[in-house]
């Protein structure tokens, strides 16, 4: 992208103070709350953590609807099951997150309780997302529990989920809730009161209150998630990135701040959305949750054709084709440097793309003369400074 258009698109953003106070309005948010602020030190259920927690948040369902994405399952098994570290392996801590999760089920349940408020649990994993019948029985059922008046818990479900049991952490799970829920705006709070440059222990750690693109995180140095978490600062920084491309606002700070977070939203660091960058639901599902049946190759041409130029990917800069797969499923696009480009639909079946890799639209039969991945089923990773 040219200096001249980074700086047009600039100029179309929100003052911060204009979009705090977006935040503050919003109709329907999602708050992430990470392991660390809901357990204790030697990692039993802090109930005077989640109380407090949910003080505010009902405070603030009284304008808004809000959706909790709840880490800590692991962490909240840890003391009933005597484990003095998180567990490695995956059996170990798809066991201990089953414990956890009844422990940190009834803790929300008991606090909300405080306020007449009932909660529903709701367990997801990475193969829900990625399939559209699934995500849709998903949002009904979250729309209809906010109907209802009850407060939704949303979680990984820890104990059926593979490839190490993950969307990656709860922070990318949060932002994923948002977009299928059409939130407003998504809270994501942990143990630090918002972005630093570098570990806000050291002396000369900037705050940055606000990330407008990706040139203001250039400098930032991210940790990990810590004793009992998985996320850490690095995972809230894509997640945040992540919801952005959704069009969703995300307001980053401690949960000790939540009340003033959930109030006049003066604190923490606020992450700005890019009309220009905004993806369309089904973009946003293809590239980022979709299951995916196989990979397409594509040249320097192809690269600059369905990025640059924004056109569709057409058979003759193709150069492979990994996987069996079927039209109309989601496949990969691949760059000759081994870059993954993007996710599209792709219209014809594998055995089909073979015969038409390298192939010009003219040297093909009359039923294969058609865009391989249209560009209205075309999603990429381009341009997300």
């Amino acid at each position: 992208m040219s200096s001249s258009t980074t700086s047009e698109s600039l100029s179309d953003l929100l003052p911060e103070a204009t979009l705090r106070a977006q935040i503050n309005s919003a109709n329907r948010i999602v708050v992430k709350i990470g392991s660390s602020s809901l357990t204790e030190e030697d990692f039993s259920v802090a109930s005077d953590k989640i109380d407090r927690i949910v003080d505010a948040v009902v405070k603030r369902m009284e304008t808004t609807d809000v959706i909790i994405v709840s880490s800590g399952t692991v962490a909240a098994g840890m003391r009933p099951l005597d484990l003095n570290q998180r567990p490695l392996g995956l059996a170990d801590k798809q066991a201990t997150a089953s414990v956890g999760q009844i422990h940190l089920a009834n803790e929300w349940s008991r606090s909300f309780a405080r306020h007449g408020r009932t909660v529903g649990q709701v367990l997801l994993t990475a193969s829900d997302a990625g399939q559209r019948d699934r995500t849709r029985n998903a949002k009904r059922t979250i729309d209809k529990l906010l109907h209802w008046g009850v407060v939704p818990i949303v979680n990984e479900n820890d104990t059926v989920a593979t490839s190490e049991m993950r969307f990656g952490d709860n922070d990318r799970l949060s932002a994923l809730v948002a977009q299928l829920t059409e939130s407003d705006a998504l809270y994501l709070l942990s143990d630090v009161d918002g972005l630093y440059d570098k570990n806000p222990a050291e002396e000369d750690a900037k705050f940055i209150s606000e990330v407008r693109t990706g040139e203001d995180l250039k400098e930032v140095a991210a940790g990990d998630g810590g004793k009992v978490g998985t996320g850490g600062m690095a995972s809230k920084v894509q997640a945040a990135r992540l919801a952005t491309r959704a069009g969703i606002p995300v307001l980053l700070t401690s949960a000790e701040r939540i009340h003033d977070a959930l109030g006049e939203t003066r604190v923490g660091t606020v992450f700005h959305t890019r009309p220009e960058r905004k993806l369309s639901a089904w973009k946003f599902w293809a590239l980022y949750s979709a299951d995916t049946g196989g990979v397409i190759r594509i040249d320097e041409g192809a690269v600059k054709a369905v990025t640059v130029d924004r056109h569709s990917l057409l058979s003759v800069g193709i150069t492979d084709v990994d996987g069996e797969f079927t039209a109309g499923e989601i496949v990969e696009i691949v760059g000759p440097d081994g870059q993954i480009i993007g996710r599209g639909e792709v219209s014809v079946d594998s055995t089909d793309l073979r015969q038409m890799a390298g192939k010009p639209s003219t040297e093909l039969p009359d039923r294969l003369r058609r865009p391989v991945v249209h560009a209205d089923y075309l999603s990429n990773f381009a341009s997300r400074v």
